[in-house]
């Protein structure tokens, strides 16, 4: 055990490793008695039966469905997650301006954001764009924008917080020898705050992968749209069976997004060094930011 979380709490004696560890058994047990338990009911179902799963392994089934589904998952996540850190970025810095006309219309647009919620803001940009651009399919656009503006409003708050949680000195050191506010935060605040953030960036960017599931509303060629209801309808009977497939595909997502970025952040932190700890989600601030959350 590491010095820092033996402060967190005293190291178990013996009788508390032992409870621990039946703690865990019955943990265990439990858990396979309800897995055991969903097995037994989908099989009274028939969900269980190998003609439900055979169209998952053939390639026709992976080739018209999956991965065209998949294929617009990872499009419309991949853009919203660019211009959600282009957003965050530049409306987190413009929150601590010292310009109360930079600083309060940022905080506004930011608590504006995050306060709606996303499914309503990308129904809402679904049925405007064609009154203001004209006929046309506008479902990748609006999950997009739907997707940038809410997470980036989201990860504006992580650069705020994460730029406030270096220690002041550090600022101040860098004024003293002559830098100006923009060479501050470029060569002191953001390369220091950036290893800060990674922890709550890359959590809000896997709450932006899932969030794309919700271009099923407005018929977006994704993975949820392709095999939960094209595919069913092709294949009668696998929609639960789809439903399982579709939710393993995306937790292996996550997970191999969030182990990325737990290389990026270790690989981060041996080449730079922070004086300020890792940040976790912020709640909800004022529009008038400048200060600490």
């Amino acid at each position: 055990m590491t010095v820092q979380a033996s402060v967190l709490f005293d190291t178990p004696g013996r009788r508390g490793r032992l409870r621990n560890h039946l703690i865990t058994a019955v943990a265990a047990l439990v858990l396979l008695a309800v897995l055991a338990w969903v097995v037994l009911k989908l099989k009274d179902k028939g969900q269980l039966n190998p003609d439900l799963w055979a169209p998952f392994f053939t390639a026709d089934t992976w080739v018209n469905f999956i991965i065209p589904g998949l294929q617009g998952t990872l499009t419309a996540a991949v853009l919203g997650a660019v211009f959600a850190l282009l957003f965050g970025s530049v409306f987190g810095i413009a929150r601590l301006s010292d310009h109360r006309w930079v600083r309060i219309p940022a905080g506004a647009v930011v608590e504006l954001f995050r306060a709606i919620p996303l499914l309503l803001l990308i129904f809402f940009i679904w049925y405007l764009s064609p009154n203001l651009f004209g006929g046309g399919d506008y479902a990748l656009f609006a999950i997009v924008l739907g997707l940038t503006l809410y997470n980036g409003s989201v990860l504006a708050e992580v650069v705020r917080a994460g730029i406030n949680a270096i220690p002041r000195g550090q600022s101040e050191a860098a004024y003293a020898i002559g830098l100006r506010k923009s060479g501050v935060m470029r060569l002191v605040l953001l390369p220091q705050g950036i290893t800060t953030m990674m922890p709550a960036v890359v959590s809000q960017l896997v709450v932006l992968l899932k969030d794309t599931a919700l271009g099923y509303f407005i018929v977006y060629v994704d993975l949820l749209n392709m095999g939960f209801k094209n595919l069913p309808s092709v294949y009668p009977g696998t929609k639960l069976v789809s439903a399982i497939v579709i939710g393993v595909i995306y937790i292996a997502m996550a997970m191999a997004l969030s182990s990325f970025a737990t290389w990026l952040e270790k690989r981060s932190r041996r080449s730079r060094k922070s004086s300020a700890k890792p940040l976790e989600p912020v709640p909800f601030v004022g529009v008038d930011g400048g200060g600490a959350p």
